[in-house]
């Protein structure tokens, strides 16, 4: 009887037609668990560092515009990468902390940001049922920067060439030129909304550690005011140390030594966005199924 089954199969072409409907359609499910997000991200931007010891301060809100490509390997994890433009700022003279209004030090820097990550979904995003879900991420990013500040005229100075700590000098070799290129390690999480069947809005908040505490040009102590002003000018002086420019200075440059910031901990910065992307499949391996002359038990 078996050889009988086999041969009508074999000569029917029903044995060929279910295996290659098998096939198929775990194809089609494997292949249907995967989706793309594609979009714009947009928000606000902060700094956290030695001229801003607060994670949510009063000032220094800066927008922040990207773009965002997500691809899920399964409803739940997903790997991400994006391109963002923004800008950081902060100031001494808006500090709560008395000591640091006498330093009087400022920056700002525009950020050019790079970053691939791996996100994970709570809860599937369905379209018939699951519309939401809570969502972390992790990864590694590249970032450029290049601080700078204005000088006792107004004009707009960038602070690297100045080596206001001493920086590249052959007197302080341990003091070596910071890179303006570097690395940072984006975490955080948010909310996701599945709008409709192909839109999904994003509300994220991510945090970025960098490698790096010369984000605000600011990271150990002073150097020697006569070193400094013979190998970098009196420009790199006076960016050095403002004291002199805020009320109720005392006309005396600090010592050699004198901590100006805090090196045990590097600068990060941080987003609070909300993104709008386009969700969506590749329909192939379903469209194959379909179109398949399938046994009418698997249709």
């Amino acid at each position: 009887m078996l050889s009988i089954s086999f041969v009508f199969c074999r000569k029917t072409g029903f044995l060929k037609r279910i295996f290659l409907s098998l096939c198929l359609l775990f194809s089609a499910q494997l292949y249907a668990q995967e989706h793309h997000e594609l979009g714009i991200m947009g928000g606000v931007a902060n700094y956290y560092g030695d001229l801003q010891p607060s994670l949510l301060p009063s000032y220094g809100y800066k927008p922040v515009a990207g773009i965002l490509y997500k691809y899920f390997i399964s409803p739940f994890i997903g790997l991400r990468c994006g391109a963002t433009y923004n800008s950081l700022t902060a100031s001494d003279s808006r500090s709560d902390i008395a000591a640091d209004r006498a330093r009087n030090l400022s920056f700002s820097t525009t950020v050019y940001e790079l970053h691939a990550a791996l996100e994970i979904n709570f809860r599937p995003i369905e379209v018939k049922k699951k519309k939401f879900t809570p969502y972390i991420f992790g990864g590694i990013s590249a970032f450029y920067f290049n601080p700078y500040a204005t000088d006792n005229a107004g004009n707009k100075v960038f602070l690297k060439p100045l080596s206001t700590e001493g920086e590249g000098l052959s007197m302080y070799p341990d003091r070596k030129p910071y890179s303006l290129v570097n690395m940072a390690f984006p975490i955080g999480g948010g909310l996701k909304f599945l709008m409709g069947k192909r839109m999904i809005l994003c509300v994220e908040m991510g945090y970025r550690y960098t490698n790096t505490d010369y984000l605000d040009d600011v990271s150990k102590s002073y150097v020697d005011l006569n070193v400094l002003q013979a190998n970098r000018g009196t420009l790199a002086a006076q960016m050095s140390y403002r004291g002199n420019t805020a009320s109720g200075w005392n006309g005396t440059y600090p010592n050699y030594g004198v901590a100006r910031g805090d090196n045990q901990a590097n600068d990060w910065y941080w987003y609070g966005t909300i993104s709008l992307c386009v969700f969506f499949h590749s329909r192939s391996f379903e469209a194959d199924y379909i179109n398949t002359k399938c046994p009418k038990v698997f249709r």
